[in-house]
């Protein structure tokens, strides 16, 4: 499997356990501080990377040291990040995690370079030459570059993915229409199902996006699991019990898992049991790079989990 994740690339500041912030200048003591890479392209690269694609990475990040930190953490899991551009007037973007101890996890985050890149910045003949582009937060590029790059993708025969990155609140139809008939996997979350369409049910959410042109609409609900939304029907994927320590990147670990099992000819419903084993295996432990495991362990891990349902 040879893909691009273009679009968001964040570098993670986690701080676990984080009950409450101190007030004024007082101080507590924690037991782990980590950065990470993530983001919905530089997340899901991670778990593909894992689960043993060929990833390279596209998208706009600051010439900074969070930059440089950024770059290195993805070189070492083994992505090409050359095609990453570099801002000099424009931070990397970031955010700071406070976990709290059951896994939840309040954002500070910093929007930087992510919204910069453009037309200007795609490696055209490389996309072309790949067999899958997962294009992550297209909003905010906005709805006519986004269209642009995945309707490229199409005519040349590369498999196209989507997963957004607004909350549901802050989402609307228009934001996405255009590009929805050069979607074959479109993967968001409950919420952004509901924010974007306006709708109120989820699979009537679902059937719209799938009416105004996407392929497949595979939707994580967090300890809820997944629906994978097709035209032949929806099914449900259950998660997998594990004691959750963190949800940082679990969505992003989801997608990978799923398109991986895509690439590698599983229907849709089995790519997102792949998806729903890569997520509970990062909820694990601390941040999107969590778990030392590959495509094997992950389809073992699933097969286990399963027989004990």
């Amino acid at each position: 499997m040879n893909i691009f994740t273009m679009g968001v690339h964040v570098l993670d500041v986690l701080v676990r356990p984080v009950q409450e912030i101190p007030e004024g200048q007082g101080a507590t003591l924690v037991d782990d501080i980590r950065m990470t890479a993530a983001g919905t392209a530089g997340g899901t690269a991670l778990t593909l990377a894992k689960l043993g694609a060929r990833v390279r990475s596209a998208g706009a990040i600051g010439s900074d040291p969070t930059g440089d930190l950024l770059v290195g953490l993805l070189d070492r899991a083994g992505i090409d990040t050359g095609f990453l551009v570099r801002r000099t007037d424009t931070a990397t973007s970031a955010s700071v995690l406070p976990i709290r101890p059951n896994g939840d996890r309040p954002s500070l985050h910093l929007l930087g370079a992510n919204i910069t890149y453009g037309l200007d910045d795609v490696p055209w003949d490389a996309l072309a030459e790949a067999d899958h582009l997962h294009l992550g937060g297209p909003e905010l590029i906005g709805v006519e570059v986004a269209t642009r790059i995945l309707s490229y993708a199409r005519e040349h025969g590369v498999v196209t993915s989507v997963d957004l990155l607004a909350p549901g609140v802050l989402g609307s139809f228009d934001q996405i229409e255009a590009a929805l008939p050069y979607i074959d996997h479109l993967l968001p979350n409950e919420d952004q199902v509901l924010g974007f369409t306006g709708e109120s049910d989820l699979l009537t959410g679902a059937r719209k996006l799938l009416g105004a042109g996407a392929g497949v609409v595979a939707v994580t609900r967090g300890g809820d699991g997944a629906l994978v939304v097709t035209a032949d029907g929806a099914e449900p994927v259950p998660a997998f019990v594990v004691d959750v320590v963190d949800t940082t990147g679990c969505g992003d670990a989801f997608s990978a898992g799923y398109l991986r099992g895509v690439s590698l000819g599983r229907t849709p419903s089995d790519a997102a049991v792949l998806g729903s084993a890569a997520a509970a295996l990062v909820a694990q432990g601390l941040g999107s790079d969590h778990g030392d495991f590959d495509l094997t362990a992950a389809d073992a891990f699933a097969a286990v989990a399963k027989s004990r349902t």
